[in-house]
């Protein structure tokens, strides 16, 4: 049995380890690069974030990202907050701390905020449920609102506004065009300039835009197939797998081999699809979970391959580590708690291109965390 070093969460796994030959080819430099773009075992830095600027505090945090200059973004929920957090922006302020932080932060590498923006902002309407975000190769930053908000926003990194899907609070189904359903992630194909919608809280498909002009482009549901909104049967891990997704499609991902992930959160599983809606294949995590499931956010490791897929898991507060390439579960880290390296409902991750990972939480922790990649 492997001795538990304080703060690593460690995982020996087999599929991780090269054989012999290839050990004696391979160079310790080699190695290390190798175990940092593939990495399945991971410790918290519990220094990162460093204390926000201008008595800023957290709210929920519904979304995470790391851009190409591998600086990470956060969307967080100051509406969240409860008055006991907030009593330093009472008019006369009642504590010392604290102050709602804007919803959009960029970080560096050491966690240091770089610039924030967003809500409160009175000089734009802005959505109440921020929930997903992504920053695509040009710098654009694309933010979801769920709950009543059912749009997607659109901005420049400095957070202009530059284009909006959907119509504040309307509605009209799974497969309505023009109008969203409670959005709750994007993804952006750079090269065919289109955008991916994970659709969503109220609907239940995957739509895609036109990232420039807004232009309706396609969208399905599970397996491929039209979605619709009739009542479905409560979730059973018995049962055969149902032909719809469930409540929320909580989000989407493209793979450097141009497959569409989407995480069906309460149905415990990850469908792939081809870029025009075509079913490829599924596969499940914790399959035994209930209520509010086991599939929050899904992530690629940044090998040339993406080898391993990391699955968010809010209910069971942890992070699911599976092969890409046969969905195979191969092992997890996490539990629940408050202490750094625990997790409470973790609702995002994001990684980059050293290996890191970052993960967002909403109930009850409110915070990111950083997890660095250790030697398998």
């Amino acid at each position: 049995m492997k001795k538990i070093l304080p703060g690593l969460f460690f995982l020996a796994l087999c599929s991780a380890c090269t054989n012999s030959s290839q050990n004696s080819k391979e160079t310790e430099s080699t190695g290390a690069i190798f175990q940092s773009q593939t990495p399945t075992a991971f410790e918290v830095d519990p220094f990162w974030p460093k204390q926000l600027p201008n008595n800023w505090i957290l709210g929920e945090a519904g979304g995470i990202a790391t851009d190409a200059n591998d600086h990470i973004w956060i969307v967080q929920r100051p509406g969240s907050l409860d008055e006991r957090e907030t009593r330093a922006a009472n008019n006369p302020p009642e504590s010392e701390c604290c102050i709602p932080a804007p919803s959009v932060i960029e970080f560096d590498q050491e966690g240091n905020v770089l610039q924030a923006w967003g809500n409160p902002d009175t000089t734009q309407t802005w959505i109440t449920s921020e929930h997903g975000i992504f920053v695509d190769l040009d710098g654009t930053v694309w933010i979801g609102g769920s709950g009543q908000d059912h749009v997607v926003l659109k901005f420049t990194n400095d957070g202009k506004p530059l284009l909006q899907l959907g119509e504040y609070g309307q509605n009209k189904g799974s497969n309505d065009t023009s109008l969203l359903g409670g959005p709750a992630d994007i993804a952006v194909d750079h090269e065919a300039n289109e955008v991916y919608i994970a659709d969503g809280y109220t609907n239940r498909r995957v739509i895609v835009y036109d990232a420039t002009t807004g232009e309706y482009k396609r969208h399905w549901g599970a397996y491929g197939e039209a979605p619709h909104d009739n009542e479905l049967p409560a979730y059973n891990p018995n049962d055969q797998p149902i032909k719809s997704f469930r409540n929320p499609v909580h989000s989407v991902r493209i793979s450097i081999d141009n497959l569409v992930y989407a995480a069906d959160r309460v149905g415990n599983r990850i469908q792939v699809f081809n870029k025009d809606g075509s079913y490829v294949s599924e596969g499940f995590v914790a399959t035994q979970t209930l209520g509010i499931g086991a599939a929050w956010d899904i992530e690629f490791s940044p090998d040339s391959k993406q080898t391993y897929m990391y699955i968010a898991d809010g209910m069971n507060m942890k992070v699911w580590i599976l092969e890409r390439s046969t969905m195979r579960t191969i092992g997890s880290f996490g539990h629940g708690g408050r202490n750094a390296g625990q997790f409470g409902w973790i609702h995002n991750l994001a990684m980059d291109s050293k290996g890191n990972l970052y993960t967002s939480e909403v109930r009850p922790g409110k915070r990111i965390q950083k997890f660095r990649p250790v030697p398998n």
